[in-house]
């Protein structure tokens, strides 16, 4: 296990690969664990790394920094202590609130980012994330495939209170904002069937900048990296290898891509 202290408590990530840096952000059930695949699948040209958030798998659970604002400052000092500069960021659920509002303030250090499953208003959470038990969610959003096994194994370690305080925080927010005003390239990835997160319509994606892009998996649920695991990373190395600064909308016209995730 690889941990670091930051802010005198322990910050638990794994690491694999060697390249340039890509970190991934879990949601609000599980931990960095079933990011695994997905690391495997960027690790031969990117160092991968996946971080626990406060709260979460096996860093320290301390009420104080539940906030998301004291989630984007642990990757803020993350990324310090391990002298990273420059980013690609994936982050799901809660992980990828966290990746939008740290890329919003730091857009000098992210490249490119990819969030997956993040509601664009509040009305689009199910209450259930607020108030069930991190087991019976895990239960709740995953299917029964062995691919699952990850979640439920770490959803237990979740501090329920990290998972209230991040919607509490979130019923601020203009997410719709935070959309339409990122720069860099940004990949918006959703479940059709995500019974947690309502997917976004159509509608409501057309107002944002050329450099965003959406992409539903129509046979996923709230973990498309588990649900369809290989079309999810090839999604992710072809997003990966776009030049620095091109819009993720190009992955739309390379027909050998669209022949290979069907």
């Amino acid at each position: 296990m690889s941990a670091v202290i930051l802010q005198d408590e322990i910050v638990h990530y794994e690491v694999l690969g060697r390249g340039r840096p890509l970190v991934f952000l879990h949601g609000w059930v599980g931990s960095w664990r079933y990011w695994i695949p997905s690391m495997q699948a960027a690790s031969m040209t990117f160092r991968a790394y996946a971080i626990d958030l406060w709260g979460f798998g096996d860093t320290a659970k301390n009420p104080n920094r539940y906030l998301i604002e004291n989630q984007v400052q642990l990757m803020v000092e993350f990324l310090d202590k391990m002298g990273i500069p420059k980013i690609a960021l994936v982050g799901h659920g809660l992980g990828a609130v966290v990746a939008l509002m740290f890329a919003r303030q730091n857009p000098e250090i992210v490249d490119r980012l990819m969030v997956i499953g993040v509601p664009l208003e509040m009305g689009g959470v199910n209450p259930k994330l607020r108030g069930a038990p991190p087991p019976e969610l895990a239960d709740w959003l995953l299917n029964k495939a062995p691919a699952s096994d990850a979640v439920r194994l770490e959803a237990p370690k979740a501090d329920t209170k990290a998972i209230a305080a991040s919607l509490d925080c979130m019923a601020s927010m203009n997410w719709k904002d935070l959309f339409i005003n990122t720069l860099m390239p940004c990949l918006y990835v959703h479940g059709l069937n995500d019974p947690a997160i309502n997917p976004p319509h159509y509608e409501e994606m057309v107002v944002f900048p050329e450099s965003t892009h959406q992409i539903l998996f129509e046979q996923s649920g709230h973990f498309p990296m588990l649900d369809e695991n290989s079309k999810f990373n090839r999604l992710l190395t072809d997003f990966l290898s776009l030049q620095s600064g091109e819009s993720p909308r190009e992955l739309q016209l390379k027909e050998e891509w669209k022949r290979r995730i069907r």
